[in-house]
């Protein structure tokens, strides 16, 4: 299989630090934190060489350190804005080909969908980056993204300002310079919420931990059982997420 013998880092950024939500990446569900089940869901996935949790020098996230310790998981720091340089950094002590970024804030995220998009990854020679939110048809929380890790060098290069802060974003707003690829699934659920940024989400998401208890849940199977239950669909709707401009 083509690409069969790539090497992919896994990254996952985790901060305290959150103007709606602070301290929301090691909030408990279900007897594990949030960042615990990012960490479990990109391990289940089985397709990484590799995984580090990037995040900052702020003491503040010595708290991540120590919950990163706990979980048997590398940690790299780095600066609190510029989160493209704790990318780098993190790829600089953990080589790949490649780097799945994922972020502590999506609890919900599907071991399925990861192994999908690195599948695809694999198979298309040339690609500097796939997502699956170019074209969304996923609910937020749910996305995947893997950049060649020579392409993640050149953005650290090019990119300034808030992309930056995005890491991949100067990517996929140059088409013209980069190989990138959008992934879709479908049906689309790109109306669900299924990110951890405000209490709304909170609600939500605890509702789920609740029903389905500490396991990773299937997309498919958490959309039909949200399907029959609009009172929780509606509890954060209203979310308006922040553009890419906004840090």
């Amino acid at each position: 299989m083509p690409g069969a013998d790539l090497r992919i880092t896994g990254v996952v950024q985790a901060r305290m630090g959150s103007s709606r939500l602070p301290g929301k990446v090691l909030r408990p569900l279900a007897g594990r934190s949030v960042l615990g089940r990012v960490v479990r869901a990109a391990r289940d996935s089985g397709v990484l060489t590799d995984l580090v949790v990037a995040t900052s020098v702020d003491p503040v996230d010595d708290a991540v350190v120590t919950e990163c310790g706990r979980l048997d998981v590398p940690v790299h720091r780095g600066p609190v804005d510029d989160v493209l340089s704790r990318f780098v950094g993190a790829l600089d002590a953990h080589p790949g080909d490649a780097v799945m970024r994922f972020t502590a804030d999506c609890p919900l995220l599907d071991p399925e969908i990861v192994t999908l998009v690195a599948a695809v990854y694999r198979a298309v020679p040339g690609l500097d980056y796939a997502s699956t939110s170019i074209a969304r048809t996923l609910p937020r929380g749910l996305d995947v993204e893997i950049i060649r890790a020579d392409t993640l060098r050149t953005l650290d290069r090019l990119a300034t300002d808030h992309h930056r802060v995005h890491v991949t974003s100067y990517a996929y707003t140059h088409p013209e310079l980069f190989r990138v690829l959008g992934v879709t699934l479908t049906p689309d659920r790109s109306a669900l919420r299924l990110t951890l940024d405000t209490e709304q989400d909170w609600a939500l998401v605890s509702a789920v931990v609740d029903h389905f208890g500490d396991a990773s849940v299937p997309l498919a199977k958490l959309a039909d059982w949200l399907d029959g239950r609009p009172a929780l669909r509606t509890l954060n709707s209203s979310v308006r997420q922040k553009r890419l401009e906004e840090s």
